[in-house]
């Protein structure tokens, strides 16, 4: 008998990527923009375990873990957790490699988080589904799924135009290519490395809130809360992004 063994996504943030990461990223790891993240994930976790989908190099796991959270990752990116696993503390944390829609862990949490669009990183609906799926198997009754992602900028795009700018800048030159049939954009960034010019295109699919109640709830999961942003402000029709928190119902 033959195993049938599924196909690993492709992974966009291998070495080329890794040993850079923090670098270009800089910004995100600043105490302004991380201490509200880990301010928010420490309330929900309470006394629990948090699983983090897509650990990266530990931007939030490690603050997360020093404030007395248990934390598991998963990554698909080998690159990206050998820079976690050179950071001080990183031998607190758990890393599982594999894709976060479908790998196992052994062992239940208290709160299960995704941040920064990583949820479209998943780029077909059934995966999506299938992450929401895998995160219920994981949490507690009575657990969450926190998910950071943004509106979708369909407004902004004007009429036949398919490319959004998102970044013009010294450092970078990013733009959105949206594919609105599919419900997918590539995100693409230009920059100088070493004298030449670097290009990065990784590929997505958007998603709204609506729809992502919905997969919660095919999951067994309702809507708790959602803020347009980690200080917990309102999620209003000019929001830019969203912070969601999804609970598992417990079972009857």
């Amino acid at each position: 008998m033959f195993a049938i063994v599924e196909p690993m996504p492709e992974d966009y943030f291998g070495e080329r990527v890794a040993e850079r990461y923090d670098e270009w990223d800089a910004a995100s790891f600043e105490p302004a923009v991380v201490d509200p993240v880990v301010d928010f994930l420490v309330d929900v976790a309470g006394d629990g375990r948090a699983l983090e989908l897509g650990i990266g190099t530990g931007r939030i796991a490690l603050p997360l873990a020093q404030r007395g959270v248990r934390v598991h990752g998963i990554d698909l990116s080998a690159a990206m957790v050998a820079r976690l696993r050179a950071k001080p503390g990183s031998d607190a944390i758990d890393v599982s490699i594999g894709d976060f829609a479908t790998t196992k862990v052994p062992a239940t949490f208290s709160v299960a988080y995704l941040l920064v669009n990583t949820i479209m990183n998943l780029t077909a609906q059934d995966e999506q589904v299938a992450c929401f799926r895998n995160v219920a198997a994981h949490l507690e009754p009575g657990g969450c799924f926190v998910i950071e992602v943004g509106v979708p900028q369909l407004q902004r795009l004007p009429p036949g135009e398919t490319i959004r700018a998102f970044d013009v800048s010294a450092a970078r030159l990013g733009f959105d290519e949206y594919d609105v049939a599919a419900q997918g954009l590539v995100s693409h960034h230009y920059r100088q490395v070493d004298g030449r010019l670097d290009v990065i295109s990784v590929p997505f699919r958007y998603v709204w809130p609506s729809e992502l109640d919905l997969m919660a709830r095919l999951a067994g999961m309702t809507l708790r809360e959602r803020w347009g942003g980690w200080k917990r402000e309102p999620f209003t029709s000019d929001s830019a992004m969203h912070v969601s928190v999804w609970e598992k119902t417990p079972a009857p």
